[in-house]
């Protein structure tokens, strides 16, 4: 077991590895992951939502700019935290990562921000939508444990949060 994390996150890995692992299922993760990467595909969306709603497009900018700053976020904590990928032979790896960090996401700190000021643009509540799937997918892979994808979620929470009262107190949303 990986003592530097503790064998009940690495056998908590393990067993969704096992459960939910299927090749369909590590296909949609690895493309979870690919949209995911630097924010990248939050960030398109959020350009297209520009482009499609004039009325809000300064709105739609910031909300983009937050998802960045969201991810930006997560990458300094895993810079000053320096907690290592899971390498459990139990666990398999199932993607590549930019770096050998792991906590917090940033999968799912990118994604739980745009998820939560996409949803004060558009009214829709993505996040019970958007999140899960995301956070699921980087265990399925086997990259992050579940403190990391929890935390990263949290930290996108708040900070996509902040960004959303700015659309507030201008009534814009």
């Amino acid at each position: 077991m990986d003592r530097k994390t503790g064998s009940a996150e690495t056998a908590a890995l393990s067993r969704v590895q096992g459960a939910i692992g299927t090749p369909a299922v590590v296909a949609a993760a690895r493309g979870l992951s690919l949209f995911g990467e630097h924010s990248a595909g939050w960030f398109g969306l959020g350009l297209l939502g520009a482009v499609l709603d004039r009325r809000r497009r300064k709105d739609w900018l910031l909300a983009s700019a937050g998802v960045v700053a969201a991810h930006a976020a997560s990458i300094a904590v895993k810079r000053v935290v320096r907690r290592p990928r899971p390498t459990d032979p139990s666990v398999k790896v199932l993607v590549g990562t930019p770096s050998k960090l792991s906590f917090p996401s940033s999968h799912a700190t990118s994604t739980t921000a745009a998820a939560v000021v996409f949803s004060g643009l558009t009214g829709k509540p993505l996040v019970p939508v958007l999140v899960p799937p995301m956070l699921v997918s980087r265990l399925v892979l086997g990259v992050h444990y579940p403190t990391d994808v929890l935390a990263g979620s949290v930290l996108g929470g708040v900070l996509g949060a902040l960004v959303r009262r700015r659309f507030q107190k201008a009534g814009r949303s």
